[in-house]
């Protein structure tokens, strides 16, 4: 393989990161201060998302191109998630510099394995074959191993890095499997291919028997072991067993990785995959998608009423919507008037998500670092003991929950929409129905908040960084709720790359 100017500047932003990973565990080793350790990534970031802006004007121009001979597609579709990768990273360090401050000395470790991992989780909505896809899973998911049991002094995250390990690699041999059946039912491992003389999956599957769900049974058996490999990092049920127990037992800044950038990431790689490669079998995959969608938001917000540590109900409320997002995958109309528009939702409900998630972490992170109480119950008096901090976090459960005027409103607005758009009219009905139970158990949240008295006396204090990103975060869900149009136009211009 010829490596050339062109690709290296294609996957700029990938390897910025992995080079800032390198300077700042580097750095670590020739100062004393951790602040600057900690300032060099957050203002080392900036590389990264110049590069992506680069790389987003060249293809303006030139239009979508390919990297090491298709193995990556660069495409505003793979750029719009390597830009909600590296904001996210960035919010995530300024909120946990003083919850990493625990893991002295090795808070540059720390850092260096968050960057490592989002190298990957840019390249997997860039992926052009199954064997990138699979390369950029795993370099998205072995840092975070570690990162989930880095807490060595709690055996709850050794517990949780064990499970997500042995989870991931079960994962990743079933995922391999489907891959297997699909390339032997196809002949390749391309997903776009630009090469008349290299056929892409979806070509192939063209010539299969319409008699048969799927094409075939070696497709049929593909596709659904693919969706169990995805599955596990999409947290849908049935594989979502390791949600709750990896995001109460893992860091909480490695917890609100996990339900943030990771979650866009698989979900990215999923519709690349299915949209592009499999969209002339996407009238059996969409009403698989359809229903895994309505028990995976059923089962989430049931099993989510029931939790009394605030981690783990976020971990349930992750699966829930899970199986919101779920909707838009499943929103498939084919050529109609609006193909683009369940993609469009996800997007957009994706970068909302990526908001509301992140300031209740944020908050959550910054309580339980001061008291060390992950209960529910830890929660009360925080109105009175830190009014503002408990203000953002009920606005962050009431844009979960979906309550107007939030982003949270809107992103399932556009769901619901792109549902009954795709005739899946009783998808929506049950996601409104989900939507109105999850408010019990986000709900009961506020109101231990506001109406119920604490014990502890202690005053919750964040840092001026952390304050910031929680400003940015909250912000981010009125001002998308109230003015949505500019980032749906961003999100319908990514999707049409793929219809």
């Amino acid at each position: 393989m010829n490596i050339g100017i062109r690709d290296l500047f294609l996957i700029s932003p990938e390897l910025s990161v992995i080079v800032l990973a390198i300077i700042v565990v580097s750095l670590d080793l020739a100062v004393r201060r951790k602040g600057v350790v900690i300032a060099v990534a957050v203002i080392g970031l900036l590389v990264p998302m110049v590069a992506g802006v680069s790389v987003w004007s060249d293809i303006r121009t030139t239009g979508a191109d390919t990297a090491f001979n298709g193995a990556l597609v660069v495409d505003e579709f793979a750029l719009y998630f390597k830009f909600l990768t590296v904001t996210v990273l960035a919010l995530l360090f300024l909120s946990s510099s003083e919850y990493a401050s625990r893991f002295h000395p090795f808070q540059a470790e720390f850092y260096g394995l968050l960057l490592l991992s989002s190298a990957g989780l840019m390249l997997l909505p860039a992926a052009g074959d199954l064997i990138t896809v699979y390369i950029s899973l795993e370099l998205a998911s072995l840092p975070v191993i570690a990162l989930a049991a880095y807490n060595k002094t709690r055996l709850k995250s050794l517990e949780a890095g064990l499970k997500y390990l042995m989870l991931s690699a079960v994962s990743s041999a079933v995922l391999l499997y489907g891959f297997a059946f699909l390339y032997g039912a196809t002949g390749t491992l391309q997903l776009v291919s630009f090469d008349p003389a290299i056929p892409a999956i979806g070509q192939m599957l063209m010539n299969g028997e319409s008699s048969i769900p799927f094409g075939g049974v070696a497709v049929m058996v593909g596709v659904v072991l693919v969706v169990a490999g995805f599955g596990f990092k999409l947290s849908i049920v049935p594989f979502q067993m390791w949600t709750p127990d990896v995001y109460e037992g893992a860091p909480t800044p490695v917890a609100a990785y996990l339900a943030v950038a990771s979650k866009a990431a698989a979900f990215a790689v999923v519709l690349r995959v299915f949209y592009t490669g499999l969209d002339p079998v996407a009238s059996d995959w969409s009403l698989l998608f359809a229903v895994l969608a309505a028990i995976t938001m059923t089962v989430g917000n049931v099993i989510a009423i029931a939790q009394t540590n605030v981690k783990r109900l976020l971990g349930y409320s992750a699966i829930a919507q899970a199986g919101y997002l779920l909707m838009g995958v499943a929103a498939y109309v084919g050529s109609g008037p609006d193909p683009e528009l369940g993609i469009e939702a996800v997007l957009f409900y994706l970068a909302g998500y990526a908001a509301m998630n992140m300031t209740a972490f944020f908050v959550v992170m910054a309580v339980t670092n001061r008291t060390g109480d992950e209960t529910i119950d830890g929660l009360a008096g925080m109105g009175r003991r830190a009014p503002l901090l408990a203000a953002l976090l009920g606005l962050a459960l009431l844009s979960l929950t979906g309550i107007p005027p939030t982003v949270g409103f809107i992103g399932k607005l556009f769901l619901f929409n792109a549902a009954i758009n795709a005739d899946m009219l009783w998808l929506a009905v049950i996601g409104l129905l989900n939507s109105v139970l999850s408010a019990y158990y986000y709900l009961s949240v506020v109101r231990v908040m506001y109406l119920r008295e604490s014990d502890n006396p202690i005053r919750i204090t964040l840092p001026l960084y952390a304050w910031a990103a929680l400003a940015v975060t909250s912000c981010a869900i009125l001002v998308l709720g109230l003015w949505p149009g500019g980032l749906l136009e961003v999100a319908r211009q990514a999707a049409l790359n793929l219809v």
